[in-house]
């Protein structure tokens, strides 16, 4: 019989602010609403908007738990009512409206997945909110021609390396920009044809003479925005999923017109839960085999303690990591690693 206890840990913003706004707490175990389940969190992925929600700016949907952690991999130890395709004991990964820093969390069914073959189940935590994004944005609202140029603006993150991965696989020539030689030598290793220094280099030039950019994924906004119109080849699709340079700025349209280019973006907390169940479907179907057959790999920089929440936090806000950081609960099995 599942021995779930009633209370759990987790982490907690005392309020809106910095890092050490995050604070280990206690609550009480949720159960699982109808049509969703109940994970033992094995780990959970840290990402961009848990830090703009940290800091105020990101607020979970109604009805969503407060804390912070939008994915996670764990066992589903308890399923509410119409759940049909999950059982206590199955092992899954999952994209949450929230409630991911903790050791328990309740997901609506349909945003689980099987944890994909060759992939450790605490790496598969880092999964679920970096593949939803990029697919959902890139490769569900249309084909992208094929050998096409992609060019993606911080390469080295989480959002970035999955970014490169998936669209070297999908048979995209990825660009992509980066800070420093180390960042560079992995975003190549990744699968990118050129990383792109902005300190030192323009990729608006280097783009162009690629023959100019058919998909650009940006997170830095600012006038950044400008410069992916020139760096755009005609029918381009410019996605913007973050603003880090901020989202106020002046351009000038008309090469918008011009070059028929496409710009849009969105945000994948607010979509509903139809829209989700069905990127989950097709990540489960197109995305997933690709792991078992060495064309995709989980990217872990490392894992901390979930009650080192806030360090994490600062790890991301300094750009010190490559890939994903990962916080996993002390009742999990695996304990403390790094990769």
């Amino acid at each position: 019989m599942n021995q779930t206890p009633k209370t759990m840990a987790v982490v907690e913003m005392r309020e809106a602010g910095g890092p050490d706004v995050l604070v280990p707490g206690r609550r009480p175990v949720p159960e699982p609403m109808p049509g969703e389940v109940l994970i033992r969190v094995t780990a959970a992925g840290v990402n961009g908007p848990d830090l703009v929600q940290r800091r105020g700016h990101y607020p979970p949907p109604k009805g969503a738990s407060d804390l912070l952690g939008l994915e996670v991999s764990g066992e589903v130890v308890a399923i509410g009512n119409a759940v049909q395709r999950w059982r206590p004991g199955d092992r899954v990964v999952a994209l949450t409206n929230g409630g991911g820093y903790a050791d328990y969390v309740a997901v609506d069914a349909t945003h689980c997945l099987s944890v994909p073959d060759t992939v450790d189940e605490t790496d598969a935590a880092g999964l679920p909110e970096t593949y939803f994004t990029v697919w959902s944005n890139i490769f569900l609202p249309g084909p992208i021609p094929q050998g096409g140029v992609m060019l993606v603006h911080g390469g080295a993150g989480g959002i970035g390396s999955t970014a490169i991965q998936l669209g070297a696989a999908m048979g995209l020539r990825v660009h992509a920009t980066v800070g420093s030689e180390e960042d560079a030598a992995f975003c190549i290793e990744a699968g990118a044809e050129r990383s792109i220094d902005f300190r030192h280099e323009d990729f608006v030039d280097i783009v162009r003479s690629a023959g100019g950019a058919d998909v650009i994924l940006d997170i830095i906004g600012g006038d950044y925005i400008a410069r992916n119109i020139k760096a755009a080849a005609p029918d381009c699709r410019i996605v913007q999923i973050a603003f880090n340079k901020g989202s106020k700025v002046e351009i000038d349209l008309m090469p918008l017109m011009l070059k028929r280019l496409t710009l849009t973006g969105s945000t994948l907390r607010s979509r509903s839960a139809e829209f989700k169940a069905r990127v989950a479907r097709e990540l489960e179907e197109q995305v997933w085999p690709l792991f078992a057959a060495g064309r995709l790999r989980p990217v872990t920089h490392c894992i901390l303690p979930l009650e080192q929440a806030a360090a994490a936090h600062e790890m991301l806000e300094a750009a010190r990591h490559r890939g994903k950081v990962l916080l996993q609960p002390s009742g999990s099995v695996e304990g403390n690693a790094s990769h």
